[in-house]
């Protein structure tokens, strides 16, 4: 394995009312808060309302930005961090899925540096963030855990990273904001996490204590398959997926994502499909295409899966959606994934756009 390094300097806090029973580690932080989040999930799940109520217990000032919305666009973020700005805030609480968590990151770095702009996002590495808290309330994209944001460019018509590395000071997990999340949320989110278990764990990047966290999120994953079939999910199931998405993004933390991400961008952007949807639609093809096939059939083994086809039939029945691409778009998607050097990198072999061609054609 060619990667010896294992970083993830987030602290993670878990368990019922973890937020209330640790809160002390938020008043080192600062006196100013600025909590992002989206319109409606976290007010509906209580978890707002117990930030509030215990930062007002720490005598902690705060101001509130409710409006960041699915796959946030750039100019969100500029509106975050004016609005941050403008209120002198020390540190950002992110509440909700990774939409609001990655806008954290993005306008912590924009409020830390009063002279960047959105271009400084993708062209100044070195620049530093405010101290950021992650509350995750959807378990999926384990941005709780990792260093990257990822932002929506309506100029570049797609999704983009941004270049700093931007890991959460503190992460608390409570799996009660999560109880009350509607079954297509928790499936799209679901296989957003085990794509990222996925992708890691067969990366160029991967190493044994990337593997090993792989591993145990696949394990976890597996436990879980019968809960996201009939949605009778209790709150012990809902701990595994919040774990498993917290595990996943330390995996990606170390290894990236690759082909699976990069082809699902163009299904979110252009035909408006949920990110870990996206992804669920091309997995089966993914794990057809790779050739550590050794991997591969851990990875079955790990989820309790006797066959591949087994494995894309519950796919196909957690989907439940048809979707199809024409001809014209697979070439335009196929060659905006062969250009995307960051994903393919990750691939431990060549890959062609003919590759890229057969995995969109096999799974749409």
């Amino acid at each position: 394995m060619s990667n010896d390094l294992f970083y993830m300097p987030t602290k993670i806090v878990s368990g019922k009312d973890c937020f209330k029973k640790h809160k002390d580690l938020i008043s080192r932080l600062g006196k100013n808060a600025l909590i992002v989040t989206g319109k409606h999930s976290s007010k509906k799940n209580g978890s707002l309302n117990d930030v509030k109520f215990i930062l007002n217990s720490l005598s902690i000032n705060f101001v509130i930005f409710d409006d960041v919305e699915e796959n946030p666009s750039l100019e969100t973020i500029d509106k975050i961090a004016t609005f941050g700005k403008a209120s002198n805030v020390d540190f950002i609480i992110g509440i909700g899925g990774g939409s609001p968590l990655d806008s954290s990151k993005a306008a912590g770095v924009l409020i830390k540096n009063e002279s960047a702009n959105l271009d400084s996002l993708f062209n100044d590495s070195n620049l530093l963030s405010l101290p950021i808290v992650a509350i995750p309330t959807t378990a999926g994209t384990g941005s709780e855990t990792t260093p990257y944001a990822i932002v929506t460019d309506h100029n570049s018509k797609t999704k983009r990273g941004i270049i700093q590395r931007v890991f959460p000071k503190i992460s608390f997990l409570d799996a009660t904001y999560f109880m009350e999340t509607p079954k297509n949320v928790t499936i799209n989110t679901s296989i957003d996490s085990l794509s990222h278990l996925i992708e890691g764990y067969l990366s160029s990047n991967a190493n044994l204590l990337s593997d090993s966290l792989a591993e145990k999120g696949l394990e976890y994953f597996g436990q879980c398959l019968e809960s996201l079939e009939k949605n009778t999910i209790d709150f012990n199931t809902r701990e595994k997926l919040v774990l498993t998405s917290t595990i996943a993004g330390m995996v990606i933390s170390q290894s990236g994502t690759s082909l699976p991400h990069g082809m699902g961008y163009s299904l979110t952007y252009f035909k408006g499909i949920t990110h870990g949807r996206a992804n669920g639609f091309l997995l089966k093809s993914f794990l057809q295409f790779h050739e550590d096939k050794q991997k591969v059939n851990k990875i079955l083994s790990y989820l309790n899966f006797r066959t591949l086809d087994a494995f894309g039939d519950y796919l196909k029945l957690l989907l439940d959606e048809n979707l199809t691409l024409s001809k014209e778009e697979i070439l335009n998607f196929s060659h905006s994934m062969a250009i995307n050097t960051s994903k393919l990198k990750n691939h431990p072999f060549k890959v062609t756009e003919k590759d890229i061609i057969d995995m969109y054609t096999n799974s749409l």
